[in-house]
């Protein structure tokens, strides 16, 4: 019964074959980079997080603090201004769905006529 687990796990340690000449060259962590973010995408997805966060408290948080740029605030005040009299008017799934469309809307936008300027605070 020993020598048959032995004999087991011996054949278990045995060394990897060789790669086959028709494998990929490129490494692993290349195929599997994600892509970045386009900045338009990244500003959407912030303007959307916060505009939910502010419709459900009620509260505005200092922009810096909220991770965004000027020009970002700017959209979201315009988005939550909206979405607020669309929740009023009709529901919550309305007010999300409009966020999410004004965000994208807002954000492509500014990012098509430049985006953020040279100081931070853009």
């Amino acid at each position: 019964m020993a020598a048959v687990l032995a004999a087991g796990l011996l054949s278990g340690c045995a060394a990897p074959a060789p790669a086959s000449p028709s494998s990929s060259s490129s490494s692993p962590s290349a195929q599997n980079s994600p892509s970045p973010t386009p900045p338009e995408a990244l500003c959407t997805r912030l303007v959307v997080h916060w505009a939910r966060e502010i419709l459900g408290s009620g509260t505005y948080g200092d922009y810096q603090s909220m991770g965004l740029s000027n020009g970002q605030y700017e959209i979201l005040r315009s988005v939550v201004d909206e979405a607020r009299v669309e929740h009023k008017r009709r529901e919550a799934d309305a007010a999300d769905e409009l966020i999410r469309r004004e965000a994208r809307t807002g954000c492509a936008a500014w990012y098509r006529s430049g985006g953020p300027g040279a100081g931070a605070w853009r």
